[in-house]
């Protein structure tokens, strides 16, 4: 009998282009935070799908939501009015106190259309730059990619944008040095995901606000991976009082199904005008409904959960860098976003992690990312926690 991760291999190789490094497990299933695999095996996410399935796998609600809505339609044109669109529209702009949204698909269509308000806001005018940092990663598409400021993902694939400078993250001085009366825009990520989860100094906060202030450009703050809820706030940004125009949303506003969103103030609301910008599948009404869902369960005592859930995280990731302070540099991030920074790269931790049932993840090569779903219980933060110190005892 030919074994079915040979067979997807197989398959794989003769039908895909290579863009993936697939985990060695073919997946059957989810259920809560754990995934099990064709031959039976349970595995412990501590990735959540990279911030998208925030309440775990086949969760109850979601399901309904989704069935619910299929046995309506699945799709229409984004010429029609759509009840579940503006469900959600009407409780995310509430939460956020924005003035107005655009629905995507995704993260990097998303830092797309934010682009495209803030060159239209200042058509026209000098102030063409568009500003993001070191660290960065903002998408894949040729604009997301220009404002990505990681030579791996770009360099292959120039020329990119024309305007676009990558200041040096947390550098108050290089902001100074930088800004001017040409800057229209700056893209920031309050914590840097795939940075290796790199939170943002209020100092560095400050000082943008500052000299926002004084020049006049748009700030879009980057919430893909931070954002509905992942830091125990709505966005990251306002751990630091960021002064933002835009939001720009995706992951884990669809809980699984593909969807995304820039928010704007009254600044920018009434940029875009009939036909300038538009998305076939935006807002798709099933994906909406299941972010209606998630909102519900924040406006619910959900919020509070994850600051509660984080802080344990955190504390006990902690107390591993006591006990192995020759493995461990440092631990970041707030609510259920964790950063572990190694001495070494940590690669050898993802795989023995994932031999023991736990799946994490490894970014900035030497960070274990932790994003798992916000259903997790203290329980389950203990699995990791247990296993993570017999492979840091191993290596050691």
């Amino acid at each position: 009998m030919i074994d079915r991760l040979d067979e997807f291999r197989s398959t794989e190789e003769h039908d895909f282009f290579r863009t993936y490094k697939r985990l060695p497990v073919a997946i059957k299933r989810g259920e809560g935070c754990y995934l099990y695999t064709d031959k039976g095996d349970k595995i412990l996410d501590m990735f959540g799908g990279l911030a998208v399935n925030v309440l775990g796998y086949n969760h109850p609600a979601i399901n309904e939501a989704i069935v619910k809505q299929l046995y309506k339609y699945i799709h229409i044109s984004n010429y029609f009015y759509q009840e579940k669109q503006l469900e959600l529209a009407e409780k995310l702009l509430k939460r956020s106190g924005f003035s107005k949204l655009f629905f995507s698909n995704s993260g990097t269509e998303s830092t797309e259309a934010a682009i495209k308000v803030i060159r239209k806001f200042f058509l026209g005018t000098k102030k063409k730059t568009l500003i993001s940092f070191s660290g960065s990663f903002h998408g894949r598409t040729m604009g997301a990619l220009s404002l990505t400021a990681r030579k791996k993902y770009r360099d292959q694939f120039a020329p990119l944008l024309p305007e676009v400078k990558h200041l040096e993250f947390n550098s108050p001085a290089d902001l100074d040095k930088n800004i001017d009366d040409s800057t229209a825009g700056v893209f920031i990520e309050s914590i840097q995901g795939e940075g290796g989860v790199n939170p943002v100094k209020q100092e560095f906060v400050d000082k943008l606000n500052s000299l926002k202030s004084k020049f006049g450009f748009i700030v879009a703050a980057d919430e893909i991976q931070t954002g509905v809820g992942r830091t125990g706030r709505l966005h990251a940004f306002e751990h630091y009082g960021l002064n933002a125009d835009i939001v720009i949303l995706a992951k884990g506003i669809g809980g699984g199904l593909p969807l995304g969103a820039i928010l704007g103030n009254a600044r920018v609301e009434d940029v875009f005008t009939l036909g300038e910008h538009g998305s076939t599948f935006g807002g798709n009404p099933v994906a909406a409904a299941c972010g209606s869902v998630i909102f519900d369960m924040l406006n619910n005592g959900l919020m509070s959960k994850i600051t509660e859930l984080g802080n344990y995280l955190i504390a006990r990731a902690e107390s591993l860098k006591s006990q192995f302070p020759e493995m461990i540099k440092e631990v970041r991030g707030k609510g259920l976003m964790a950063g572990i920074e190694l001495n070494k790269p940590g690669g050898f931790v993802v795989d023995a992690m994932m031999e023991m049932g736990v799946l994490v993840n490894c970014t900035n090569e030497n960070v274990i990312r932790l994003l798992p779903p916000y259903i997790i219980t203290n329980k389950e933060i203990d699995i990791f926690i247990e296993r993570f110190t017999e492979v840091l005892r191993s290596a050691n």
